[in-house]
């Protein structure tokens, strides 16, 4: 467990995320703090999370997933990045029908070391928000 204690720490550091563990994966969260997001009028706390599990001994690989919540004009640039980077966008749509501002979610996929998918994922992250 130790190893895969400093794995996850590694990963979220990498993607600037805080390391936890659910369901016996690592998951990366990162909030949104800068988004003063309301839902039906009412605050709400906007996250972004990565993950990996079903790590391979012996290829270093595992699956790797993340949820990332993002303002509209943040999206094509993630989306082209990542894309670049050989990773899936399984999904692009929005949760909530009373969100403002109006928050659009991209989950992605992939098989791959952790370290070199969270290099991506920040990677991807940074264009979108610069």
């Amino acid at each position: 467990m130790r190893s895969s204690t400093s794995l996850c720490d590694q990963f979220s550091r990498i993607i600037g995320g805080q390391a936890g563990f659910a369901g016996g994966k690592c998951v990366s969260t990162i909030n949104r703090n800068r988004i003063k997001a309301t839902i039906l009028g009412k605050r709400f706390r906007v996250t972004s999370s990565f993950s990996f599990e079903s790590l391979n001994a012996r290829t270093g690989r595992a699956l790797c997933l993340g949820r990332a919540a993002f303002l509209e004009k943040e999206v094509d640039p993630f989306i082209a990045a990542i894309r670049g980077q050989g990773i899936k966008v399984s999904s692009v749509h929005n949760e909530w029908l009373f969100d403002r501002p109006r928050l659009i979610y991209v989950n992605i996929e992939a098989v791959d070391k952790p370290l070199a998918f969270a290099r991506k994922v920040k990677r991807a992250l940074d264009a979108a928000h610069s």
